[in-house]
């Protein structure tokens, strides 16, 4: 018996439990902790790795986002580590509507000493609102050749040594005298995200990172601020909107991610021992009733609902998260459905060094719920999406390095061919 769509829905549609808000004065941003990012091959196998997981919350003052602070954030628009040599052409697009794809978050996680060409590093995320095309995304990652496959969810990789030049050697003092060492690229006047390398042909000022943003741009408003423009002696950029400055309804909410770890478990993943989902639901409730038997009976014989159950049972430990991190050597997801997970073989290499990706994060259904999306047939939805990266963080000399995202979707998207 599969599980039904509205029960996997369920999830991140279910009001939020206002007894879990923390009213702990706010902290500066930390990095996830470099001990994460450790490979030692003594480690006991046996030994769970800790999870760390990604909570929300709305900033309490503006500026704390920025990128010289090195936020942890999701939705708004990106906070650039590199600032200037920002991914453009057909990275920037999905690979099937071709549309800009839109900012989901980004995660600060250094790795190394002071000496590391990993001192500062940022992943960003990034995806096609289109539910279509993320259908198309799961199975062209199936399916994909050699080479570039076409994909609708996209996560880069940027990482700096200490000295550079865009960011001061220095920690942060977070008391607003923080600033960036110098400017960064001209982004897109609508979106906020993208390198903006179109230009207004009769202004020649707002910039634009495709067409249809500048198509956008012109009918809300831009039409009577060019010709005012164009018409003022003085030609002043006071009517021109502020780069950065992002419309309502072209980027989701914008919060910081705060980090918490989550509480020990038996067991990390269904990948780990799936048998003992029923023993779980079982120490929630030592003497069932008919109907939680009943309940125990059905799901005991299929897989996706054996690991459903214990999907909602580790998630339900902190209900709100939207992400789950761990870089450790023994760290695996968690898989929302037993059907639908990659096997060893389905991971690529890193396509600039060739060594092994390695399992880093996860996004989980909560996140929609943040960001207002509506439980709709066409409305975006996932059971999760894991990001694996170059396991070594290798350079490469480029600035934004793509890393691959594997998508889980619920039992009503398209399954393996």
């Amino acid at each position: 018996m599969e599980p039904s769509a509205d029960k996997l829905r369920g999830l991140r549609i279910t009001s939020l439990d206002d007894d879990e808000e923390d009213d702990e004065p706010e902290l500066p941003h930390q990095p996830l902790p470099a001990a994460a990012v450790d490979y030692d091959d003594d480690d006991d196998e046996e030994e769970e790795a800790e999870v760390m997981l990604g909570l929300l919350e709305e900033p309490k003052r503006p500026g704390l986002l920025l990128r010289h602070l090195f936020p942890s954030k999701a939705g708004g628009i990106p906070a650039w580590l590199d600032p200037a040599n920002l991914p453009s052409g057909n990275s920037s697009c999905c690979g099937f509507c071709g549309e800009p794809l839109h900012f989901v978050l980004q995660i600060y996680a250094p790795i190394g000493d002071n000496e590391a060409a990993t001192f500062h590093r940022t992943l960003f995320m990034f995806m096609c609102p289109s539910m279509e095309c993320l259908h198309r995304d799961q199975h062209e990652q199936w399916t994909r050749k050699q080479g570039n496959p076409r994909r609708s969810v996209k996560v880069f990789r940027c990482q700096l040594p200490r000295s550079n030049a865009f960011y001061s050697s220095e920690p942060p003092k977070h008391n607003n005298s923080d600033k960036p060492l110098c400017a960064g690229a001209a982004l897109c006047h609508w979106c906020g995200t993208w390198k903006g390398d179109k230009i207004c042909g009769s202004c020649k000022k707002s910039r634009y990172c495709s067409e249809k943003h500048q198509a956008l741009h012109w009918r809300s408003g831009h039409k009577n601020d060019c010709l005012q423009m164009i018409n003022s002696s003085e030609a002043s950029s006071s009517v021109l909107p502020a780069v950065g400055k992002v419309p309502a309804r072209a980027s989701w909410p914008e919060y910081k991610i705060t980090i918490d770890y989550e509480a020990d478990s038996d067991s990390d993943s269904c990948d780990g021992d799936e048998s003992n989902s029923k023993s779980l639901v079982m120490q929630k409730h030592s003497k069932p009733d008919d109907l939680m038997q009943s309940w125990m009976d059905q799901f005991e014989a299929d897989a996706d609902n054996q690991c459903w159950a214990y999907f909602q049972e580790r998630i339900s430990r902190t209900p709100t998260q939207v992400l789950r991190y761990c870089r450790e050597q023994n760290a695996k997801p968690l898989w929302a459905l037993s059907a639908g997970r990659p096997s060893n073989a389905d991971i690529p290499s890193c396509g600039y060094c060739k060594g092994p990706l390695c399992y880093e994060f996860q996004i989980m259904p909560q996140l929609l719920y943040f960001f207002g999306v509506k439980n709709e047939p066409d409305s975006l939805d996932w059971a999760t999406i894991v990001v694996y990266t170059c396991q070594g963080s290798c350079d490469q000399n480029i600035s934004y390095k793509e890393e691959f995202a594997w998508v889980q979707l619920y039992p009503t998207a398209p399954s393996r061919p």
